[in-house]
């Protein structure tokens, strides 16, 4: 089974996303699945993980909706507020949603580098961990050497790593991330998102040559198994289209076996999220 790891849908009037930059209209219009079910058939992916793009629970239970609505959406990685007290409750009603898979927050726009590591984000996730739902991180470089800590601090959740943590491709420098994520790729369980990696390139310019050093680390690392494919439409408008990521990713990644190629495009996110 082929699957799009990382995409989102929104009415754009739900959406309140501080990174989107005013000028940006191709962003500023609705996304919805009539949009995106042409696509996915186009390239023969048989469904997609839709995952947050605003920190509303408003959105969580519209995006479940959505995902009630249109077979296409296999899971949903939804935003909860990790920091309540009463989560837990947040959660029970979550997962009565069969196709609720897994959390995320917009961790690279708290103003605290160090907010993973409060205790009232920790008892949050280690209310995840206690239920076995997974955890999207998303992240930029400095946030990397946090991550070894958090995974003593919050044993057994299940993570993966969105967009490879943002480096900065656009002005090609690869330290002190290849090294940061090197050690992160070293936890148990650790997994990680093909995704995101255009619009942090040169959105006028890049090529697919300027992903390459990012992605041979990263296939170097964690090998197919804990790799995902994820096109990250439509922000990936912003520097290209869903078709332009797809052939990105393939030149990037170079030749492999197609048994190899096919856990990244959709087996090891369908067994990471419990897909079906």
């Amino acid at each position: 089974m082929r699957i799009d790891a990382h995409q989102h849908f929104w009415d754009i009037t739900r959406l309140h996303y501080p990174w989107m930059p005013p000028g940006e209209s191709v962003l500023r219009r609705n996304y919805l699945p009539e949009d995106l079910t042409p696509i996915l058939e186009r390239h023969n992916f048989d469904g997609t993980v839709l995952v947050q793009a605003n920190v509303t629970l408003d959105e969580t239970w519209w995006l479940l909706d959505l995902a009630s609505a249109h077979e296409q959406i296999r899971g949903v990685v939804a935003w909860v507020d990790l920091t309540d007290p009463r989560v837990g409750e947040t959660l029970d009603r979550c997962q009565l949603h069969p196709k609720f898979k897994g959390v995320r927050h917009i961790v690279h726009d708290e103003p605290d580098l160090r907010w993973l590591l409060r205790d009232d984000v920790i008892g949050g996730l280690r209310e995840l961990a206690r239920r076995d739902i997974p955890y999207d991180l998303l992240l930029r470089p400095p946030h990397l050497p946090l991550i070894p800590e958090l995974a003593d601090r919050v044993t057994g959740l299940r993570m993966v790593i969105d967009h490879i943590a943002k480096p900065l491709i656009a002005s090609h420098d690869v330290e002190p991330w290849a090294r940061d994520i090197a050690r992160v790729s070293e936890i148990p369980g650790m997994h990680c998102k093909l995704s995101g990696m255009i619009t942090e390139a040169d959105h006028a310019n890049w090529r697919p040559d300027d992903l390459r050093p990012y992605v041979q680390h990263i296939l170097q690392l964690f090998g197919p198994e804990r790799l995902m494919f994820g096109s990250d439409w439509p922000v990936c408008l912003l520097a290209g289209s869903w078709k332009q990521v797809l052939a990105a990713f393939t030149q990037a990644c170079g030749p492999l076996p197609n048994a190899e190629r096919e856990k990244i495009l959709g087996e090891t996110a369908t067994r990471f999220y419990h897909l079906t």
